[in-house]
């Protein structure tokens, strides 16, 4: 069918119009992550209510979510609040898709300081945090009845397994997503901050005197043989996961992702906080955080603001948990009866308190290849642990210097 000039005007002029109606009546439209709008319902509806707006909620796989602004954004098609995670905030912000909020102090103290911490950057606060997920630890309970407080009694555990042809505690310690927690807390780091607290991807850590005692005290797992050799590499997980669930091995340290899992595999399963070192602190992790943000493309920030402050009260995160089982980060449901007496949610609940975001930095892609190969150099044996882990940094600087050099 032809459509006549005069045609094409009218529904042009209407497609305009609509616009306009939506702009007047403050309709939002809201990208929330797959199989999870049926959390944020009750808060849509009493939110619509209390403001007379319309909020279209579509769900959008969350890891996509940016780049998909990126393009619909600038087209006049994209939504006014997304969801992201906080390791894709400084090419996002970069990217001039995210504004900046203007949030109650009273409202950010709300939040766990690491969650809160995950979407601000250079003095700027680009998001709410939704959920929180970090790493804890993972235990048989007919195999390990009572789980060991520290990483020490893990290793005397362990060599006792092996002399019976089976395995104690597991992990990918030949990654820097799984052996920074003991960096961390150990004196080591990813990047340093500067004098007003930035992030200084100048300063890198991996090669400071706590990351090398940190890595060096994570090699006597290998260099003991209590670690066999198929877990090192990309493999490594899916091997852990078939040694735990086969009944192999007692422990492992990974992240909320294997709870569904390992229930489907029939483990009767325990779930901890991540041990003590031998410096007496408790292993840190990396925190990945989920937050809501305002697209710059939004015709109605402040509107779209005031939504996602309204969706993260605590009684609507406590409903949120409730159906998505996505960890809040609110302050107040950490504490909370329910989390609490829920053995996985209290764990990385927990957890969550002693983690670092990862640094929202574009330039942390820059570190994840080089790091893992000079730990996995290093806990292996295949180099000094110094020696790797100074290479790592120097691969690190080039690689940053590379990326800055093919923006310009």
């Amino acid at each position: 069918m032809k459509i006549t000039h005069l045609t094409a005007l009218v529904m042009m002029s209407l497609s305009l119009s609509s616009q306009a109606v939506r702009a007047a009546e403050g309709q939002l439209l809201v990208w929330e992550d797959i199989k999870k709008s049926s959390g944020i319902s009750d808060a849509v509806k009493d939110f619509e209510k209390e403001n007379n707006v319309k909020v279209v909620v579509q769900e959008t796989p969350y890891a996509q979510q940016t780049e998909k602004l990126r393009l619909d954004g600038p087209a006049g098609i994209g939504p006014d609040v997304v969801v992201i995670p906080n390791d894709q905030l400084g090419t996002a912000v970069v990217q001039g898709l995210l504004a900046p909020l203007t949030l109650d102090k009273a409202f950010t103290d709300s939040f766990t300081p690491s969650a809160i911490n995950a979407f601000q950057l250079k003095g700027q606060t680009y998001g709410v945090p939704k959920a929180v997920e970090t790493l804890v630890l993972i235990y048989n309970k007919d195999l390990l009845p009572q789980a060991p407080a520290s990483l020490d009694e893990y290793y005397t555990f362990s060599k006792e397994e092996r002399a019976k042809g089976k395995y104690g505690l597991l992990a990918k310690f030949d990654e820097v997503y799984y052996a920074y927690g003991a960096m961390a807390s150990m004196g080591g780091y990813i990047f340093g901050k500067d004098a007003k607290g930035e992030v200084n991807v100048e300063d890198i850590g991996l090669n400071k005197p706590g990351s090398v005692e940190a890595i060096t005290y994570l090699k006597k797992f290998y260099a003991g043989g209590l670690f066999p050799a198929g877990i090192v590499g990309e493999n490594g997980l899916n091997a852990i996961d078939s040694l735990f669930t086969e009944k192999k091995a007692a422990a492992v340290i990974t992240g909320p992702w294997a709870f569904q899992p390992y229930e489907a595999a029939g483990i009767n399963y325990g779930v901890k906080a991540l041990p003590l070192l031998p410096n007496g602190k408790p292993m840190s992790s990396f925190l990945g955080v989920k937050g809501y943000a305002v697209s710059t493309y939004s015709k109605q920030k402040p509107l779209a603001e005031k939504f996602i402050t309204f969706i993260n009260q605590p009684k609507y995160a406590k409903v949120r948990y409730e159906v998505t089982k996505e960890i809040p980060a609110l302050t107040a449901l950490v504490n909370d009866p329910m989390i609490k007496n829920d053995e996985k949610a209290n764990a990385v609940a927990e957890q969550s308190t002693r983690a670092t975001a990862m640094p929202g930095v574009p330039e942390m892609q820059e570190v994840w290849g080089p790091a893992n190969n000079g730990i996995q150099l290093g806990v292996t044996g295949k180099q000094p642990v110094e020696a790797a882990l100074n290479d790592a940094v120097k691969n690190i600087q080039m690689q940053i210097e590379a990326a800055k050099a093919s923006n310009e």
